[in-house]
């Protein structure tokens, strides 16, 4: 069965049974500075898992785009990929656990309307219970009556620990017990196995987990589980890639027809198979990086994008990718996508442009660093001042006979990494971030500066990113030059003004068609459902002041920006009084500047 298939199947089967199909997000998370990427295919929807209304209803499915490079050192195995697609199904407080467990045993194993796997093949695990929730028991009785009714033999069913079958994205944020679906892909466990023959299997990768059921009804905040949820949600899914592989009898990824033409392309390119593996599958990741807007830089999403373009470099035979092959990879990866993901093939030349300048960039960077290797560097000054990679420092100090000292370096590296980690990897919080009353209060700031910018600057400024803590907002806009300080003392004047004049905010849910018509303001290169949310801001005499496609949430007036409460009360010396301040203004990159501002 084609990939292209599967996901057909995917989203009719849950179509079919009332649910709302949804498009994917962006890579680029919207207003979550808590992590770097869309890491799973419930991150976009925490605010409705955490009890708002989903303008599309109680179900929904689609598969999600997402990104994770945590395991970017496994690239080149059997199963790991740094891009990969989550098929997912929700449950907002509709079904629960009966339904979502025997739909998903009903899609993987029906031949009319799934994918007919094969259930002698099947294994499942549950969770066992611990202080934070009672094992799983119902889960467990669901899946025993199934497998009793199609004669399904042997133990199946097996109880893990919070390790292997607790889910949460992070310390913050919903989350709850799950039951995962494992599949026999040598095709001879069909007896069953017990708990220690199943986790050889599943060790020896002889068992691929090919779904996964979430149940959640418990908050975490802080690391800690702190209560239940307004509702009973569900969160399932499924890797696109995975599920690919075992579809089409394969026993990895990369034989798939998600990453064969890629691989058609790259294996001129390098020695041998796992540096082939992982040049194909850093170079596909990168191309849908720079589509949803990230370019190379030394922080943050850019660092990430860096990294993968340099180590597909460094990978190939003569540690460099002429122009030629930079065209033909992404002309590959676009082929491969264009018919579910068109930006792609609109964003071609800027693509192949922003990989091939990286390109160029490193060339440089391999010269320079080559130099200092030769005077003695420090491995660990080679890779974080010069980008030198380890990995060339070893080979090259191999060739000329000489020792390094790879636990110091790793030492270092590790020091260096926890340092880093929140702002290079990212620590999956929640939402916008996790909704705290500041957060809140910048996130309506954000909608009030950018209305602010395109009354100073003109209509044509449009919101290119934005970013969110409890300390600051972060926007990046449309705009060919630097703003006098005269602009910012009036956009930020005219904020102010809002704040004080305590304009009322507005939410409501409306076709996207009609959103679109009023000029409702969107991020770049963000994909919309038929339904959407608007938060409108509006005086007392019913203009509008903004209006922005947002999931929120948002304070209920503006006045709940300022310290003073009661702005009707106000001195003329409180209105004048500032309450928003732009911190910083600086380019981002050609035609897009970036404003860092916060409340005082």
């Amino acid at each position: 069965m084609e990939s292209i298939e599967i996901r057909k199947r995917f989203l009719e089967f849950f179509s079919s049974r009332g649910h709302a199909i949804i498009p994917s997000a962006s890579l680029v998370p919207a207003n979550d500075p808590s992590v770097l990427f869309t890491t799973a295919g419930m991150q976009p929807l925490v605010p409705y898992l955490l009890g708002q209304p989903h303008p599309q209803g109680t179900r929904l499915a689609n598969v999600q785009k997402c990104v994770r490079t945590q395991d970017i050192d496994e690239v080149g195995d059997n199963t790991h990929d740094t891009f990969f697609e989550m098929m997912g199904n929700w449950s907002l407080g509709d079904y629960f656990k009966k339904e979502a467990i025997s739909w998903s045993f009903e899609l993987l194993t029906s031949k009319d309307e799934g994918f007919g796997l094969d259930p002698q093949r099947l294994y499942i695990t549950v969770f066992a219970g611990d202080e934070n929730a009672p094992k799983d028991e119902e889960s467990y009785f669901i899946w025993k009556d199934i497998f009793e009714k199609k004669n399904i033999s042997g133990e199946r069913i097996h109880y893990m620990g919070a390790k292997s079958n607790w889910w949460s994205a992070g310390d913050n944020g919903p989350c709850g017990p799950d039951t995962e679906m494992f599949y026999d892909v040598t095709g001879v466990l069909d007896k069953g196995l017990n708990k220690e023959e199943y986790l050889r299997a599943d060790q020896e990768q002889k068992v691929v987990e090919i779904w996964n059921n979430v149940f959640m009804e418990y908050e975490k905040k802080d690391g800690k589980v702190v209560g239940r949820l307004q509702n009973k949600n569900v969160d399932t899914g499924a890797g696109l890639e995975r599920l690919t592989m075992v579809l089409q009898g394969k026993d990895n990824i990369f034989d798939t027809d998600l990453f064969l033409p890629i691989m058609a392309v790259t294996k001129p390119m390098t020695y041998d198979l796992f540096k082939q593996r992982i040049l194909t599958d850093h170079i596909r990741t990168a191309v849908f990086m720079i589509t949803d807007g990230v370019i190379p830089s030394n922080t943050d999403r850019g660092y990430v994008l860096r990294r993968l373009i340099r180590r597909a470099v460094f990978v190939t035979k003569d540690k460099q990718i002429n122009y030629d092959e930079v065209s033909a990879l992404v002309d590959t990866v676009i082929l491969v996508y264009q018919e579910i993901y068109e930006s792609l093939a609109q964003k071609r030349f800027v693509i192949k442009k922003v990989i091939e300048e990286e390109v160029s960039k490193f060339t440089k960077t391999l010269e320079s660093g080559l130099k200092e290797f030769e005077k003695g560097e420090d491995p660990f000054v080679l890779f974080t001042t010069y980008g030198f990679p380890f990995e060339l420092t070893k080979e090259l100090s191999r060739e000329r006979g000489r020792e390094i000292n790879e636990k110091d370096f790793w030492k270092k590296f590790k020091e260096h990494k926890d340092l880093s980690r929140t702002s290079s990897v990212g620590m999956f919080k929640g939402g916008l971030a996790n909704q705290s009353e500041k957060t809140v209060k910048l996130h309506t700031a954000h909608h009030l500066l950018l209305a602010a910018l395109q009354e100073v600057l003109g209509k044509e400024v449009k919101q290119k990113g934005s970013n969110i803590t409890e300390e600051r907002l972060r926007i990046d806009f449309s705009f060919p030059r630097k703003l006098t300080s005269e602009e910012i003392q009036k956009a930020e004047g005219i904020v102010n003004n809002h704040i004080v004049l305590a304009h009322d905010v507005v939410r409501r849910e409306m076709p996207r068609i009609e959103a679109e018509s009023l000029g409702a303001e969107m991020e770049f290169g963000a994909k919309y459902p038929d339904i959407v949310s608007i938060y409108f801001i509006e005086d007392k005499s019913g203009n509008i002041i903004s209006k922005e496609f947002c999931g929120g949430p948002h304070v209920e007036n503006t006045s709940s920006l300022a310290s003073i409460r009661d702005p009707e009360e106000s001195s003329t010396k409180d209105k004048a009084s500032q309450h928003f301040k732009i911190l910083k203004e600086e380019a981002v990159s050609a035609g897009v500047r970036r404003i860092k501002a916060t409340l005082v």
